[in-house]
């Protein structure tokens, strides 16, 4: 009975990511994000013809204090051109009820990215990704970002008419 279980669930497991084509993270250490650390992920894409979803993925301790997040994403492409963005997701409803999905003391969130992206440049493009979190009575940045454990990115054929 346990292996039928076992394989039932590496199944369902397996199924839940026919979407995903790329995935990288990066690891803080004691679960603190510096501000003077942007890590710099290397995307080669599968190919230049079709769109794809792109979302970052952070997961965060309880510790992490805040109702939001701000970022900067920056996107080199292969022939020098940079696309930043100015991102702010919301990570907590006004009771301070986590809305990423809770896994013991560890909270997963899928961010939104950029939806329908297509890669139109052969070669190696470069994510890289920075908080600009600051105390509400200051106006430097925090020095470190508690409870955030690691933030990465994945790459996933979209969705579509509800076709999983």
């Amino acid at each position: 009975m346990r292996t039928v279980l076992m394989l039932f669930l590496m199944i369902v497991l397996v199924s839940c990511d026919q979407n995903l084509v790329d995935s990288q993270s990066f690891e803080f250490s004691n679960a603190k994000w510096p501000i003077d650390t942007a890590p710099i992920f290397e995307i080669t894409p599968p190919d230049t013809l079709n769109s794809y979803d792109l979302f970052l993925n952070l997961r965060n301790s309880k510790e992490y204090a805040y109702s939001n997040l701000f970022l900067i994403s920056e996107i080199k492409f292969p022939q020098g051109k940079i696309v930043t963005d100015t991102l702010e997701y919301k990570m907590a409803t006004p009771q301070g009820n986590y809305l990423g999905s809770s896994r013991g003391s560890v909270v997963e969130n899928k961010l939104w990215l950029k939806e329908g992206v297509r890669f139109r440049e052969s070669g190696t493009y470069q994510l890289t990704v920075r908080h600009i979190m600051r105390d509400a009575r200051s106006v430097k940045g925090m020095t470190y970002l508690n409870g955030v454990l690691d933030i990465g990115y994945s790459i996933e054929k979209p969705m579509n008419n509800g076709d999983e």
